[in-house]
């Protein structure tokens, strides 16, 4: 079923590129990535619960959240179309990272119960490379954290260089 599931899907996302709207080929890219991450996902035992989940008051989004094992999964997916000098995963920044755990805090607060369920962020890496090959996936558990994302405190005189104070 799964697998007549996956087949279907490229079917209509082949289709959407022939008769579809127009748009830009890097969001046919990202859609396609993002496909491909949630069939892996669901292969490796993910049960996949929102997709594109934006809240009105941030412009971030988490592109899909998921149970992994009783641990609510925050996933990011980054995909490129070739392989090229920086994997996919290396896109998410310090400034991604806030925008999703902002994004996932909220998520949260819409879950019932006191407290919040056991959380992980994770990252999938999708290349896709030409239509007939399939894409190379990795998957990047624990990627980040809640506090990796904070500012870390300026120190002003952590780096200071008596000889050199004028430089700077």
């Amino acid at each position: 079923m799964q697998r007549l599931t996956r087949l279907v899907a490229r079917f209509l996302e082949t289709a959407s590129r022939h008769f579809g709207r127009q748009e830009p080929e890097h969001l046919k890219t990202a859609r396609r990535g993002e496909m491909e991450a949630y069939f892996y996902l669901r292969d490796h035992g993910y049960r996949i619960v929102a997709k594109n989940f934006r809240t009105p008051h941030n412009r971030g989004e988490i592109d899909l959240i998921g149970w992994d094992h009783g641990v609510l999964c925050f996933v990011e997916v980054k995909t490129q179309a070739q392989p090229g000098l920086a994997p996919p995963e290396m896109a998410v920044d310090t400034a991604k990272k806030r925008h999703i755990v902002s994004v996932a805090k909220r998520y949260l607060r819409r879950l019932p119960g006191s407290r919040p369920p056991a959380c992980r962020f994770d990252i999938v890496s999708v290349v896709l490379g030409d239509v007939s090959s399939r894409p190379t996936i990795k998957l990047y558990k624990g990627a980040f954290s809640w506090k990796s994302t904070q500012h870390a405190e300026r120190q002003p005189y952590a780096s200071y260089d008596r000889k050199r104070w004028w430089r700077r």
